[in-house]
């Protein structure tokens, strides 16, 4: 008759068969298991020192690409804008750029006139109303009345001015009024000028970084084109700036059928590349009379201008 003790011994002699089985199998195995596994630890320590030598190597590379760039950009550009005079507008986001820039151009040969900064105020729509005060008021005895748009778009109006006097015009605005301008304007927090403005340009370089994202984004990256469309309509202009980002000044730019006609446009303007190629840009503009749109992004159709024929 089966009783409850033999269940308990059936039980017990079951888990005590497992427990040897266990410790037999174990000992059988720990060897060869241990070895499997530190085998493949070390290989993957291995494999993970030579990524990171590849990683090392291709930092050196980037690195060593960006001096050739530099070192190789007076074989480019050496009398490319010989006595050229180029106006450098800075939007807020751009600053970073201008060194790199300002440096391609002058290697080209180029007449910088000045770096004028534009200021996040200027971009803000909050300040439309005083903007377009300020446009009125600084309006100068060499800048006529009908050379500014009858607009209630204090950007266009602003902006319109600006181009105004910093650009070339017939006839041309006195140096006292382009001082008096750029003083009201600055006084008031809308631009800084680097040093000073030493006469209009015949084009313009617009240097800008990532669109904006904050609560006022869309207007404000509206304003920044708004920007481009008034200094375009009074000269050459190459806009040099970055991909990425709703409302991107350069995508802007190219999806605009009239404007990727007569703006140009590099998008790595971050990269010694880029900066190179915004002098070409520059310079295909004001010596060859064509327009294009360079980088590496949507839009671009070569790295950089081609030699004329």
């Amino acid at each position: 008759m089966i009783n409850f003790r033999y269940h308990v011994v059936s039980l017990t002699a079951v888990f005590l068969a497992l427990a040897i089985g266990l410790v037999v199998g174990t000992a059988a195995l720990n060897g060869p298991a241990a070895d499997a596994l530190n085998e493949t630890v070390n290989s993957l320590r291995k494999s993970n020192s030579q990524l990171r030598d590849q990683l090392d190597g291709l930092a050196v590379e980037q690195n060593r690409k960006d001096d050739y760039v530099a070192e190789s950009a007076p074989y480019l550009l050496t009398g490319k804008l010989t006595s050229r005079r180029i106006v450098i507008v800075v939007m807020p986001s751009g600053r970073e750029f201008v060194d790199g820039v300002t440096k391609q151009l002058t290697a080209a040969g180029a007449k910088v006139t000045g770096t004028v900064a534009l200021n996040d105020k200027f971009t803000d729509p909050s300040n439309d109303s005083e903007l377009m005060e300020l446009a009125e008021n600084a309006l100068p005895p060499s800048v006529p009345a009908t050379a500014l748009p009858s607009s209630s778009d204090a950007q266009e109006l602003a902006s319109t001015l600006l181009s105004a006097v910093l650009m070339d015009r017939t006839p041309p605005v006195a140096a006292a009024d382009m001082n008096s301008v750029l003083t009201a304007f600055n006084k008031a927090g809308y631009l800084s000028v680097d040093g000073k403005v030493t006469g209009p340009a015949e084009a313009a370089v617009i240097i800008s970084g990532m669109p904006y994202t904050d609560t006022s984004a869309s207007d404000k990256n509206a304003n920044v084109q708004t920007t481009v469309v008034q200094f375009d309509k009074a000269g050459p202009v190459v806009v040099a700036g970055v991909l990425g980002g709703d409302g991107n000044v350069i995508s802007g730019v190219r999806a605009d059928p009239a404007l990727v006609k007569s703006v140009s446009t590099v998008d790595d303007a971050n990269t010694a590349q880029g900066q190179v190629v915004s002098a070409l840009a520059a310079w295909e503009q004001l010596v060859v009379g064509k327009t294009g749109q360079y980088g590496v992004g949507s839009g671009a159709t070569s790295l950089m201008p081609k030699m004329p024929a």
